[in-house]
């Protein structure tokens, strides 16, 4: 069943397996799209926020997106896809908990398409994660 929202349909195709916490497609209907840069675990000036664990390093990269996403005039419920990228797939449920809370912060819920891609390093070698994505309005 397709979650209808202002600008975006979020759907699972049966024929697709069940995404946890992602939709397979998302029907953009709104005339504005935002693209913001990749979002990582640091503060204001720069420093990592919770230095080797990833769940505290996701909850900071997604306050950055909030932040980013709020200086265009939108949330988290403008999402329409996200772009992650980790370090250790084998740390996949810590950045998973972080997410869950971050698109249970609107409502309703929102679950936009998402990609998930382990890589070898960010631009930081203490970073573990960082999080692009594109928004409508």
């Amino acid at each position: 069943m397709p979650n209808d929202t202002a600008v975006a349909r979020y759907l699972n195709p049966p024929s697709l397996e069940r995404p946890p916490g992602y939709s397979h497609v998302v029907d953009v209907r709104g005339s504005r799209l935002i693209f913001t840069a990749g979002q990582a675990g640091v503060d204001a000036t720069g420093t990592v926020v919770g230095g080797d664990d990833v769940e505290a390093q996701a909850e900071q990269a997604f306050r950055n997106l909030s932040a980013a996403l709020e200086s265009v005039g939108c949330t988290a419920s403008n999402l329409v896809k996200l772009t992650v990228f980790v370090r250790d797939m084998a740390r996949l449920a810590d950045y998973r908990r972080a997410r869950d809370r971050f698109f249970n912060s609107v409502t309703p819920a929102i679950a936009p398409a998402v990609t998930l891609v382990e890589v070898s390093r960010l631009y930081s070698e203490s970073l573990l994660i960082e999080i692009e994505a594109v928004a409508a309005a």
